[in-house]
């Protein structure tokens, strides 16, 4: 009965985005739409893809930067695996990624679970400050075309989600409290009071000491680094798929830029996979905004939201199995190190 209202909101928003979806491709020559996806240049896809996979693995990079500030050892093919599964379940349950990458740490390396998820809000923060000055460059760039969009609802949003970042930290906080009761729950001998305070002072203190890891690391110009060339290759990704259809060759970075910033928003959603909400925000823009046909832009939508749905299947399934069925490596931290 206790999961009901869990289960209950997932159904709400998949409902939703299916229904998303629907409106979507409901005016849509599914004919037209399967012979764009068969005479397509995958090419571009492939490359699009392959900048994923960077920009992935800048991300475990800088994952392990915040890691090794808490003065723990990690593997990058550690870090990188458990990034693939985190994506894996973010498109399945949404939310759910942070935390099973963290389990995964904890898991292979004997890294406490508070700590490296006190690294993860901290990464989250970075990228949303990331997120608004692309916003703002959208704004600066695209103003004449985007302007009538950006002031009926757009800074409306971006202030909210400005207003509101307080906010998502205090729900990461809870989240992370959740958790702490959860393992509690696991042990059958009922814990002192005394014993339990110690504990969960304990939990705070190195969920807190995770977040400040972005400050305390020694090399914070690679951070910087590589924080620039996560987002520079979600760029390229986003933009060389407009050369899989000659009717969006003609857009270029700056168009990409925008995609991103806005199609990052459908990703956002606590829809699964992005469901419907990225489809929606790419077909308005590209046939709203850019020109594009309603026809192509839904055909580039789908294809590319595919694309990337198969990567993470793939990529995700692979390194879960690789990571937990077949690599038999011993922790590079030792477990008295928690």
């Amino acid at each position: 009965m206790k999961k009901t209202p869990k289960v209950l909101t997932y159904i709400v928003f998949l409902v939703l985005g299916v229904l998303l979806l629907y409106l979507c491709f409901r005016n849509i020559d599914l004919s037209l739409l399967w012979e764009d996806i068969k005479k397509s240049h995958y090419s571009w896809m492939f490359l699009s893809l392959a900048c994923l996979a960077i920009s992935l693995f800048f991300r475990a990079l800088r994952w392990n930067l915040m890691i090794n500030a808490l003065d723990y050892k990690t593997r990058a093919s550690t870090t990188f695996g458990a990034v693939l599964i985190a994506y894996l379940a973010n498109n399945v349950f949404p939310r759910l990624g942070e935390v099973v990458r963290c389990g995964v740490l904890s898991k292979r390396e004997n890294i406490p679970f508070d700590k490296s998820f006190g690294t993860v809000v901290s990464e989250r923060i970075v990228d949303m400050l990331v997120l608004l000055v692309l916003a703002l460059l959208v704004i600066v760039f695209q103003w004449q075309l985007l302007g009538d969009l950006i002031t009926s609802w757009l800074i409306p949003f971006f202030n909210m989600l400005t207003n509101n970042i307080l906010t998502v930290v205090i729900v990461l906080l809870v989240l992370a409290v959740i958790v702490t009761f959860i393992y509690f729950k696991k042990d059958k001998v009922k814990m002192p009071k005394k014993k339990l305070a110690s504990k969960i002072s304990g939990i705070w203190h190195g969920f807190v000491d995770g977040i400040k890891s972005v400050f305390t690391m020694q090399h914070k110009w690679l951070f910087v680094l590589y924080t620039v060339l996560i987002w520079g290759f979600y760029v390229i990704m986003t933009w060389l798929p407009f050369y899989m259809f000659n009717e969006t060759s003609s857009l270029g970075i700056v168009e990409a830029v925008t995609l991103l910033g806005l199609a990052t928003l459908g990703f956002v959603a606590p829809v699964p996979g992005g469901i419907g909400t990225y489809h929606y925000i790419g077909i308005l823009l590209l046939n709203g905004f850019y020109g594009i046909s309603k026809q192509n832009a839904a055909s580039f939508v789908a294809i590319n939201h595919a694309s990337q749905l198969l990567f993470y299947i793939v990529a995700g399934g692979l390194s879960y199995i690789l990571l937990i069925f077949i690599d038999r490596r011993k922790p590079v931290n030792n477990a008295d190190d928690e």
